[in-house]
């Protein structure tokens, strides 16, 4: 898969391409059960947000032009996030750490491995960067995303709060 794919800042012209994946993974998890991204979170206000800091990351097939040939989208973050700093908890380092938020694949891609595939892609960033701490977080009943975290070897720190609810808080040392 490795040389399939591009790992990349996503461009603004690509914003509605995400959004559509987006809307995907929200049906997913509401068929599912999951309460999390039912309160029209995320919007297209925070796609906007998180490539204009330059922290919108796409997971494209290499063999593809446009739009479509993005099939995973994350927001990489290497300068924190605030609801961290009130963990209910314990995070493993005190180290300077990268995260992901809103992690989507589209539906044709599922069950290839191309969520693992961002998160491998993901810690080689950071380790380019020096950063050697990986957090992320994800509601109690987003089991999709609980698998991947476990299979990736995060461990569960604590909860964190955030205006729509906790989440269960985990780190990964890298």
């Amino acid at each position: 898969m490795d040389n399939k794919l591009t790992f990349r800042q996503a461009k603004s012209c690509e914003a509605d391409r995400i959004m559509q994946i987006i809307r995907q993974a929200q049906a997913r998890m509401h068929a599912a059960g999951s309460h999390q991204w039912q309160d029209g979170y995320p919007a297209p206000g925070h796609i906007s947000a998180d490539i204009g800091r330059g922290c919108g990351y796409v997971l494209c097939k290499s063999d593809m032009e446009g739009p479509h040939a993005v099939i995973a989208y994350g927001a990489v973050v290497f300068d924190g996030e605030p609801a961290y700093n009130a963990l209910d908890g314990q995070w493993l380092t005190d180290e300077p750490y990268v995260l992901v938020h809103r992690l989507a694949v589209a539906d044709g891609e599922r069950g290839r491995g191309v969520a693992a595939e961002f998160l491998r892609r993901t810690e080689a960033l950071a380790l380019e960067r020096g950063v050697r701490a990986f957090r992320i977080d994800t509601n109690f009943d987003n089991q999709t995303m609980l698998r991947l975290i476990e299979r990736a070897g995060f461990t569960y720190c604590g909860k964190v709060t955030y205006r729509s609810g906790r989440r269960l808080a985990y780190e990964k040392q890298l």
